[in-house]
């Protein structure tokens, strides 16, 4: 636990007291009303979060636990990573250097962030929607939340992700140790943003944390998620359907779909995904067949129209020479949820405010 720093209310973080958060203006402003405000029933609140548009269109958690064992050196390390994909056309190039942690064996081994570590991410957003429990700061431009680990256990737990403090614990110093670095354009890029997943992460002692898993925690969350509170460049989502999705990408998917269909209705046109870019900036179709690869983007897909986020799908191979596929179109159709969805989403864009100028181009 040497990795956490031991603090108390009133330090430089806005850390509220275990028992009762303070009520400051890091925990109730303007921008932070609008990002824990819905356009929905109030019964249907806790249903939904936020997905933060570039943040979660960048392919930082694809490597496997599995994959990386692979990886590994013989010491445990693992090398800096480069991943190219592209945002709304534009290409860009993320390098992830993973957390150095020593275990409790007292080896060393390197992580990259992957689907543990996103799931987390995850719910810490989703606790930061709670009152008092989220805050902003525009003066030192940053954001979080204050949680305890019992809280995020519970959370993850209620949405099938049932994981020991050991594990949170380790998937919150991978968060807080791993590093990304975005650039943008051609080659090196032409601008950059680099810091950690969770640039800072603070904590009570070891022994306080053994004794009360309500003891409270600090999470920053990354410059990008500060922004778009900032910006207002979220959009709602069903979080609990994406959390029901049983693999990483059908929740990649649908993020993707929350983000992007947003002219979704029942009478529009469909909205076309290519295999070509669902493996390009997904980054997570790393089997040795591409006829496997296939399969799981079907069967990913097929989990949309089973928790009704699409209604069909209508899929066209592309091939060459003696029948080789070389490229899957598919054209999705959305469920009428899905549309009520997307409608709610945008309605709630054009009630806040408008988004500033985009700092990273």
């Amino acid at each position: 636990m040497n990795q956490l720093t031991d603090t108390s209310p009133g330090g430089d973080l806005p850390f509220p007291p275990r028992k009762k958060p303070m009520n400051s203006s890091a925990y109730n402003n303007n921008q932070l009303d609008l990002f824990q405000t819905f356009l929905c029933n109030p019964n249907e609140r806790e249903r939904l979060s936020n997905t933060i548009d570039i943040w979660d269109s960048i392919p930082r958690y694809s490597i496997s636990r599995q994959e990386q064992n692979k990886r590994r050196d013989a010491n445990g390390g693992l090398p800096i990573l480069a991943i190219q994909f592209e945002y709304r056309g534009q290409p860009y190039i993320a390098k992830i250097q993973p957390a150095r942690i020593e275990e409790p064996d007292g080896v060393t081994r390197d992580y990259y962030p992957s689907a543990s570590e996103e799931l987390v991410e995850d719910a810490l957003r989703k606790i930061a929607l709670r009152q008092n429990q989220g805050f902003f700061e525009k003066d030192k431009y940053r954001s979080g939340v204050a949680f305890s680990l019992y809280e995020l256990r519970e959370e993850l737990s209620a949405r099938g992700h049932a994981r020991s403090y050991q594990q949170i614990i380790q998937s919150l110093t991978i968060l807080q140790k791993s590093h990304i670095e975005l650039r943008v354009g051609e080659g090196r890029g032409e601008a950059f943003l680099a810091a950690n997943y969770l640039p800072t992460l603070s904590a009570v002692s070891k022994k306080r944390l053994l004794e009360d898993p309500g003891a409270r925690w600090i999470a920053q969350f990354h410059p990008l998620v500060t922004q778009s509170i900032d910006q207002v460049t979220y959009r709602q989502f069903n979080y609990e359907v994406m959390m029901s999705l049983p693999t990483q990408l059908a929740r990649w998917l649908h993020k993707q779909l929350s983000i992007k269909f947003t002219f979704a209705g029942l009478a529009s046109k469909p909205f076309e995904m290519r295999y070509s870019t669902i493996k390009r900036d997904s980054n997570l179709l790393n089997r040795g067949r591409e006829v496997d690869n296939r399969r799981d983007v079907d069967e990913a897909f097929a989990e949309l129209v089973k928790m009704k986020v699409l209604r069909e799908i209508e899929k066209t191979s592309i091939t060459q020479g003696k029948g080789k596929v070389v490229e899957v179109v598919y054209q999705l159709f959305p469920s009428p949820e899905f549309v009520k969805e997307m409608k709610a989403s945008n309605k709630r864009v054009l009630n806040s405010k408008p988004a500033a100028t985009e700092s990273l181009r």
